[in-house]
């Protein structure tokens, strides 16, 4: 059985945050779909983790999924993908959250470094302005080449 106590509701993240930030303890977030998990995503995860004490995954909801990537999508439930993610000794809670953005999620863990993957520009990534407004830092994960749930789809479709 895969461990599930690392999937922990909005509220608990929010505690386990102010008790983080109490103890002087640095924490990163990172967030996404994570549908088909390749390697460019353990890379990320592995690079957000380096970067504080403790590693909160923001999970995109299906329904946000859905709104995102259109109704073909997710492959993978979000419940399956939060167990998924809670086996991987990198993370240390994944939140699930169900906008089509983590800004509220962001605003109730007030996490000291926001990191994401490089198909992002630092101005476009969404909660910037809560981390650097209280003095965190804000980094972008270059991506690597060959690794997209997106071309591992289109990959897959061409072999069928």
């Amino acid at each position: 059985m895969l461990p599930t106590n690392k999937i922990i509701s909005r509220e608990e993240a929010h505690q386990i945050a102010e008790q983080l930030h109490e103890a002087k303890q640095p924490i990163v977030f990172t967030n996404g779909c994570f549908d088909l998990l390749h390697r460019g995503h353990i890379e990320l995860l592995h690079f957000a983790k380096e970067q504080g004490k403790v590693l909160f995954v923001g999970l995109n909801s299906d329904s946000s999924v859905q709104r995102l990537k259109g109704t073909r999508r997710p492959i993978n439930s979000q419940d399956d993908r939060a167990a998924i993610l809670a086996a991987i000794e990198y993370v240390d809670y994944v939140v699930i959250f169900y906008e089509d953005t983590p800004f509220e999620l962001i605003a109730v863990i007030q996490p000291d470094v926001l990191v994401k993957g490089g198909d992002y520009e630092p101005h476009e990534i969404v909660g910037r302005d809560i981390v650097e407004g209280r003095g965190g830092k804000v980094l972008v994960f270059p991506l690597i080449n060959g690794f997209s749930s997106t071309q591992l789809l289109k990959k897959l479709m061409n072999n069928f």
